[in-house]
């Protein structure tokens, strides 16, 4: 088997079956990105902080805001992924693997 392009548009499911797009609703993907990007900013300034040798205190704060912008993302994946889900209810094992990723976020 050869490995998989990554360049390519089309995503994969857990199980492999393409054509399943993560967030089908573009308003919720511009969403998740811009939580991410801003993960992404407070991540490297958590990483100028320990360069710098900044207070713990400072660390610790920035560190908080990463996680909770990374929560909040992956909370809003798992909340837009049960939407759909309800909207097409026919495939059950995809509600509990569903359940099991929102679990995985407590």
């Amino acid at each position: 088997m050869s490995e998989r392009d990554t360049s390519q548009t089309e995503t994969t499911s857990a199980e492999g079956d393409p054509g399943e797009r993560m967030l089908a609703d573009p308003v919720a993907q511009k969403k998740v990105l811009n939580r991410l990007r801003r993960a992404q900013g407070q991540l490297g300034a958590v990483i100028t902080a320990v360069e710098d040798g900044s207070h713990c205190r400072d660390v610790i704060h920035q560190l908080s805001a990463v996680s909770k912008a990374l929560d909040r993302a992956g909370f809003l994946i798992i909340s837009t992924a049960l939407r759909e889900c309800l909207e097409d209810d026919e495939d059950d094992v995809r509600t509990e693997e569903l359940e099991k990723l929102f679990l995985s976020m407590a």
